[in-house]
């Protein structure tokens, strides 16, 4: 952080602000859209398909757990971007009865500092075989909490085809 920029922060802000630059990302990523609608086909064949509701592409970092998976799958379920009467973002997955069209998605963690060139740095994924079971957790959640599921097929290549509505797409972390 420039010396400019830290003289405009109040002390425990500046603290802060250095710790998060320290430390290395860790956690599930999720890359959330609204959607009016949305389907995922594997090898021209349809797998998945939602109305309104949300598309997420997710990503696991290794060493993540299934707890992270859950406490995520919750911040999706309850995260207030649909529009009330009054046109203010104020409703969530759940208050709309809306679906999850979930995907996953390896792309996702990637470290922007470590690249060399225009390669990105994807050596932060977490394995198959340790992604497939928290992607399965994050899944098994949502539905816990409600929410109809739909999803791609793990590890496959898919084409994703979506309405974006709003449009309305947010990252979250755990």
């Amino acid at each position: 952080m420039p010396a400019t920029d830290a003289a405009r922060l109040p002390p425990r802000a500046y603290r802060q602000a250095g710790k998060r630059a320290e430390r290395e990302w860790r956690g599930v990523r999720a890359v959330v859209q609204q959607v009016s609608e949305a389907t995922v086909t594997v090898a021209d064949r349809q797998v998945g398909a939602i109305g309104r509701g949300f598309v997420v592409l997710l990503g696991v970092a290794r060493g993540d757990g299934a707890d992270a998976a859950a406490r995520l799958a919750g911040k999706v379920a309850r995260l207030r971007v649909f529009e009330n009467e009054d046109g203010r973002f104020d409703r969530s997955l759940l208050d709309v009865d809306g679906a999850a069209l979930v995907v996953s998605q390896f792309t996702l963690i990637t470290d922007s500092r470590r690249q060399k060139g225009t390669r990105p740095d994807f050596s932060q994924a977490a394995r198959p075989e340790e992604a497939e079971p928290l992607y399965g957790r994050f899944c098994e959640a949502l539905r816990e909490l409600g929410v109809p599921v739909q999803t791609g097929v793990f590890g496959a290549r898919m084409q994703v085809a979506l309405v974006n509505d709003g449009p309305v797409t947010i990252i979250l972390e755990t």
